[in-house]
């Protein structure tokens, strides 16, 4: 399942207690639908770029600057380094082990990133329904509704979905990568928490 927000962590490195710098950049680091492919891609198996360049259909080296950037915004590590022919190695990367400290992007760097992150699953539900054409057997299920929640059936939803999305995200599962996208967004204000419903503003 796909969010649009960072958690906070502690802000130190797990186990040292030294800090970290300050740090921006999650979201303009996925702030392209390559990159987010590319990171969706390593959380299904460790990959080299030859790897992931076979799965996106480009030449290798136009991955190396994205995998950079990705590296960089601590979303991704090196994993191994994979033995080749005539004393070479390659890189295998991997999602990183510690989780990034929450991200203070503006405005213009969400929007960035939840355009890139619409694009991407835009870029999967069209490759869905190519595959279909071409006789291959691919699901595909797209909703939009409004729901009326108050706050503690939101609080529920949101305790069910992590169910779910806990459930169906056992490592080593059975089964087919299936790209799971949800969006949360209220269209109008929520009255303050103090606030009973049906109280004047």
């Amino acid at each position: 399942m796909e969010s649009s927000s960072a958690e906070s962590v502690d802000p130190s490195l797990p186990g040292t207690g030294a800090p970290r710098k300050p740090w921006h950049g999650v979201h303009k680091a996925l702030a392209d639908p390559l990159r987010i492919r590319l990171w969706e891609w390593l959380a299904e198996a460790p990959r080299s770029a030859r790897q992931l360049a076979d799965c996106a259909g480009l030449p290798a080296d136009r991955l190396y600057y994205h995998l950079g950037q990705l590296e960089q915004a601590g979303l991704i590590e090196v994993a191994e380094y994979r033995p080749l022919a005539r004393g070479k190695v390659e890189r295998v990367y991997a999602p990183a082990k510690t989780e990034p400290p929450g991200d203070d992007a503006d405005p213009e760097e969400t929007a960035a990133f939840l355009g890139s992150m619409l694009e991407a699953t835009a870029m999967d539900i069209t490759a869905a329904y190519q595959a279909r054409r071409a006789g291959r057997r691919r699901e595909v299920d797209l909703h939009r509704g409004a729901l009326r929640l108050t706050d503690q059936a939101l609080a529920e939803l949101r305790g069910h979905i992590e169910q779910l999305a806990a459930r169906f995200a056992e490592p080593g599962a059975d089964g087919t990568w299936t790209r799971v996208v949800m969006a949360l967004a209220d269209l109008q204000d929520r009255p303050d928490a103090d606030t009973p419903p049906g109280s004047p503003a």
